[in-house]
């Protein structure tokens, strides 16, 4: 039976808040506006889709408001720890917020931007995004939504004929501006900012519209809202760790409170189960490398804790703060069982065929993506040698939770490495030519209609 078209449904929840969390902010009026990217299939959980290109480049790339939600853009106020650093001079500093709506499932959701221009928060930035940073966020969100990783969707990148000037890539470079789909840009720096300003009724309020908007509860209490956080925010670490994703920047500010992975700046797929592996250049002393992921994530919802302790007792926030360890661990097995393409048994023999694949992974050397690959369904062919053969015996008694029926089982694993992000993007500063990234993204999604249950 075919799925019924989605209707759209515009909200303007963020206006309930008030003007104390937001500055309304103008678009930058660009050169041009050519239609890079467009994703009809979020699109299509928003009853956006039937957009022609003309209207949604006048919606996408001129920030014409869409009809019924946000009259004007809006920048988001935050503060946050960045590498452990605590900067009350944050804020959306090349993005705003300009419609919200919700999605097939019922969910509030955020169209937001990347590159749209300067704010009173760009920090002397311009405010614009190298067209080569789009290009990569589309290829992380693709990804990690086809590995299962709760993320913000590309949805739309529109080149806007800006030269740009950049330390970190060639220069002058090209311009473009992003949206993302995204289940709330409200972010745990959000709170920080208040609890900085000592606005206890503005932590109130900022708890209230995330329970009742973003969670679906009808409750104002602020140990609530961090035991869902927690367990959210658990569940991100997991998959993230299944994935072999690593975000780069994990810093409070780039942690939203539903947590949805979202803002790629430096990231990585990690070739092998390398636990110091990192992605940003900067990160000297791997404060973020993927083995150290989860910690880090733990971190950053500590500090909405210390937030939240302006408005609530400590001895619940430590509570509901301590289940974020007892959280991760079943998530993680979850997920890497997910991956492998089997259904749970028990808790004690998952943890244990999960560690077991761990240590192997982490001393074999093996590429992640392949061995879930070879894995999938639980039959680990017998070129596995040591030290897989606990491995192997543990997934003998394992039921596949998916057959290899499907086409994407008889080619190659799909991997998304740094050299392969550079060849994609080769074409395009040379030549203007998309091929290689639009097959990239058709065989992401051939991968993620593989893995779906």
């Amino acid at each position: 039976m075919p799925t019924r078209p989605q209707v759209y449904r515009p909200e303007a929840k963020l206006l309930d808040l008030g003007d104390g969390f937001f500055d309304p902010v103008a678009p930058a009026d660009f050169p041009e506006t050519r239609l890079r990217f467009r994703n009809d299939r979020a699109a299509a959980q928003i009853g956006l889709d039937t957009l022609t290109d003309d209207e949604w480049t006048r919606h996408f790339g001129r920030f014409e408001p869409l009809p019924g939600t946000l009259a004007q853009p809006f920048a988001l106020r935050y503060h946050g720890h960045q590498f452990r650093n605590y900067n009350p001079d944050l804020g959306d500093g090349r993005g705003f917020t300009f419609a919200q709506m919700r999605d097939d499932r019922g969910r509030l959701m955020d169209l937001g931007t990347k590159g749209s221009g300067q704010t009173p928060w760009s920090r002397a930035g311009d405010g614009r995004l190298t067209l080569k940073g789009g290009v990569r966020e589309i290829l992380a969100t693709e990804m990690l939504e086809a590995l299962n990783v709760p993320t913000s969707r590309t949805l739309s990148l529109i080149e806007t004929g800006e030269q740009l000037q950049r330390g970190d890539e060639p220069s002058p470079t090209r311009s473009a501006v992003l949206v993302r789909l995204n289940h709330s840009h409200v972010r745990i720096g959000s709170f920080q900012r208040l609890a900085y300003e000592r606005d206890e009724a503005g932590l109130r309020k900022l708890v209230g519209y995330t329970l009742r908007n973003l969670y679906d509860k009808d409750s104002e209490d602020p140990v609530r809202l961090l035991d869902l956080v927690v367990g959210r925010t658990a569940r991100l670490a997991a998959r993230y760790m299944a994935a072999g994703f690593v975000h780069g920047v994990l810093n409070s500010d780039n942690i939203n409170v539903t947590g949805e992975s979202f803002d790629y700046g430096p990231w990585r797929f990690a070739p092998t189960w390398d636990p110091a592996f990192t992605a940003a250049y900067f990160d000297h002393q791997g404060l973020y490398a993927f083995g150290r992921q989860p910690e880090a994530i733990h971190w950053d919802v500590m500090q909405l804790a210390v937030a939240l302790r302006q408005i609530a007792d400590s001895d619940p926030l430590v509570a509901a703060l301590d289940q974020f360890g007892p959280r991760y661990q079943p998530e993680v097995t979850q997920a890497i069982l997910w991956r492998l393409g089997v259904r749970p048994r028990d808790p004690d023999t998952d943890r244990d065929l999960v560690q077991a694949t761990e240590r192997a992974l982490r001393t074999s050397g093996v590429g992640i993506d392949r061995f879930f690959f070879d894995a999938f369904g639980g039959n680990l062919p017998g070129t596995y040698a040591e030290p897989w053969t606990d491995v192997r015996a543990a997934l003998a008694s394992y039921e596949p939770r998916k057959g290899r029926s499907h086409a994407y089982w008889s080619g190659e694993p799909c991997s998304m490495l740094i050299d392969e992000v550079e060849a994609i993007w080769a074409p395009i500063a040379e030549h203007d030519d998309w091929t290689l990234l639009n097959a990239k993204v058709a065989a992401i999604r051939i991968m993620g209609d593989a893995l779906a249950e």
